[in-house]
């Protein structure tokens, strides 16, 4: 049996592995243009509290996100200790209210993606109108992708609860005139939903730019398209995706 003293290394080993994680997932989430600047954050179950990306006094923006700004808080948002300088995100309560009502959600992401925010205003819906192209979106689009119809900062439980209820049982959900929010089981899993929505988003105002709409794939070529699993949806794809912060110099360090 494990000495009291190797399950604290093993916890905080944990933790720091924890924060490197959400950490990439916001370089990650910055470099491919879904926060632009100091806006977003993504949150993750934790050790019976919750880890989320804060704010500190020298906050440069998502895509500088280091493992110490990831910091602990409770089932409230409230941060679990002290930090001189730091504040949890204003919108705290998208990532409370979402994990308290959704057991089986462990990771939350909110991001501002411009093409998805224009998509939503331009009166055009997230629909399946890929396939192959991008199978997970093409998925979560034929299952529909509710939208929280209000502009409001979610800066209070009684806003982040209709945000959930719009949301509902899905795994996105776009907040009109604001960005989108994405929930996985993973950091990886959250990550990439919001880029296949984004994608998506980005195709469809492409399309729509010669003058009209594109149309959904017929329902036979949607039912034919199979779900290749979380190892090839989100772990290849963020393998990739560090990959390309490593290849930019904006990787972060291994965890000691």
């Amino acid at each position: 049996m494990p000495s009291k003293a190797e399950l604290t290394v093993d916890r905080s080993a944990q933790l720091r592995s924890k924060q490197h994680e959400i950490a990439t997932a916001c370089r990650i989430a910055a470099y491919r243009g879904l926060c632009e600047d100091v806006l977003g954050h993504i949150s993750s179950r934790h050790d019976g509290g919750l880890l989320v990306r804060c704010r500190g006094r020298e906050e440069s923006g998502l895509l500088f996100t280091r493992p110490d700004d990831v910091l602990m808080t409770d089932g409230d948002g409230r941060l679990a200790e002290a930090d001189d300088g730091y504040s949890v995100p204003n919108e705290i309560h998208i990532h409370t209210e979402i994990l308290n009502a959704r057991p089986d959600v462990d990771v939350v992401l909110h991001a501002h993606p411009p093409a998805v925010v224009a998509l939503d205003l331009a009166g055009l819906e997230l629909a399946p109108v890929v396939g192959a192209y991008n199978i997970p979106a093409s998925r979560m689009a034929r299952d529909g992708i509710p939208v929280y119809p209000r502009s409001v900062l979610v800066n209070t439980p009684e806003l982040g609860r209709e945000l959930v209820a719009a949301l509902g049982q899905k795994s996105v959900c776009v907040l009109r005139g604001h960005g989108l929010v994405t929930t996985g089981g993973t950091v990886a899993e959250a990550l990439s939903r919001a880029l296949n929505v984004d994608a998506l988003a980005r195709m469809i105002l492409k399309a729509a730019s010669t003058g009209d709409a594109p149309v959904s794939l017929p329902e036979a070529d949607l039912t034919q398209l199979p779900n290749l699993g979380s190892g090839f949806n989100d772990e290849q794809i963020w393998r990739f995706q560090a990959a390309c912060l490593a290849a930019a110099g904006l990787a972060i360090p291994d965890p000691d």
